[in-house]
């Protein structure tokens, strides 16, 4: 199935996509017709498929390829500041942000840009950060079958900032500890140090 068109629901065409673009524009009081927004449509439609590209891609399939030769490093695999790009699904404005994600290997390990990846497919979709956290940890701990997994995520809501309640330099932070990390304080300790503070992140 293809998960951008659930239920078996045809996708819409490129020109439907740019129609409703149209559509928003009269809405919002503005001529499409004009000078400045002729090619506003396409212009939308192209970045929607580079911000919603998380739906094309299949996040276990990242995780496939995994090595054997670690000499048996079975310590902390740490990938920290992975800038995060993404939607919220309540009000489609951006959510940008930084996630950490550690895992402590069984018997393989992974490439480390698959865990960027990884990060990116579940990102670049609509979410909530609590559903993307959950996500990318599920993901990890099902495919590599880890001793441990853990994600941690600072993020800024354009929701919040920019409409409604209007409050600026507010974040937000989650986290999903799995394995040794939630079961060992002490593991889950030297992980946070590790990190160091998360509120020392830039969002921006």
């Amino acid at each position: 199935m293809d998960p951008i068109t659930p239920n078996n629901a045809p996708r819409p065409t490129r020109a439907e996509a740019e129609d409703a673009v149209r559509v928003l524009l009269r809405w919002a009081g503005e001529n499409p017709a004009r000078e400045g927004l002729i090619d506003t449509p396409a212009r939308v439609v192209r970045s929607y498929e580079e911000f919603f590209a998380g739906y094309q891609t299949d996040p276990q399939a990242l995780l496939s390829r995994t090595f054997e030769e670690t000499d048996g490093y079975d310590e902390i695999v740490l990938l920290r500041d992975i800038r995060i790009e993404s939607y919220c699904e309540h009000h489609m404005v951006p959510i940008v942000g930084r996630a950490h994600v550690a895992y402590l290997p069984g018997k393989r390990v992974v490439g480390i840009s698959k865990l960027a990846r990884v990060v990116d497919a579940y990102a670049k979709r609509l979410q909530i950060q609590e559903k993307l956290t959950a996500q990318i940890a599920n993901t990890l701990n099902d495919v590599l079958q880890p001793r441990g997994v853990a994600v941690i995520i600072e993020a800024n809501h354009q929701c919040m900032t920019t409409r409604g309640v209007h409050k600026t330099g507010v974040s937000m932070v989650t986290s999903r500890m799995l394995g040794a990390f939630r079961s060992d304080p002490t593991t889950r300790r030297e992980l946070l140090a590790l990190i160091g503070n998360p509120n020392r992140l830039n969002c921006e």
